[in-house]
């Protein structure tokens, strides 16, 4: 039945957890764009030998007409499902790299193609551009904070380029404790150079 593979592909996605991977299925997907690709192939014979026959394609209404119309609307099934099944699939990497971080740990990679990898590698570096030329993390809380203020800890003696939203200039030495904005302390945070006192 046309069809039954590219849909056992969607089926396969979607009855997985979500926001988690499976492997990708290769040689599904090799099958279902293998099919397209007979269609296609039945869709062009089709059409000539209307043609050859003398017939209108675009108005007659003999068995090849619907013959075509019956691999044409395959095409195109086939075609949805190949893209729901990788555009849902790219959804869940993007959303792996706010939870998991740029580096992919490798019982996520080992499920990726060549394709997603190279995916996940770009929209990471597009995402630390962005927040590079922005001056913020992004990824530092996910859910807005109730207190715009933080309590953190020195972890690296900080001497140089220090810039706090309320122009004062703290000694940021090893070890030392300090009550920041939120806003400032992230990127010392992202950095290593500081962590945030909880509790």
């Amino acid at each position: 039945m046309y069809g039954r593979k590219a849909c056992q592909l969607v089926k396969e996605f979607s009855s997985g957890e979500k926001g988690q991977l499976t492997p990708f299925n290769n040689d599904l997907f090799d099958q279902v764009i293998s099919e397209c690709s007979q269609h296609h192939l039945e869709l062009q014979a089709l059409i000539r030998k209307m043609q050859e026959e003398g017939l209108d394609v675009q108005t007659a209404r003999n068995p090849d007409h619907y013959g075509a119309l019956i691999h044409l609307f395959s095409i195109v099934r086939n075609k949805r499902c190949l893209t729901a099944y990788v555009y849902n699939r790219a959804e869940t990497i993007r959303n792996l790299l706010w939870k998991i971080g740029p580096v992919i740990p490798k019982e996520i990679e080992e499920k990726l193609n060549h394709w997603e990898e190279e995916y996940f590698k770009k929209h990471s570096v597009a995402l630390r551009t962005y927040m590079s030329k922005a001056l913020v993390d992004l990824t530092v809380d996910m859910v807005p904070p109730k207190d715009p203020y933080i309590q953190v800890r020195v972890l690296e003696d900080i001497r140089e380029g220090i810039v706090l939203s309320d122009n004062k200039n703290p000694n940021f030495a090893r070890h030392s404790m300090h009550f920041l904005k939120r806003t400032d302390a992230e990127k010392y945070i992202s950095r290593g150079l500081m962590e945030e006192l909880t509790g």
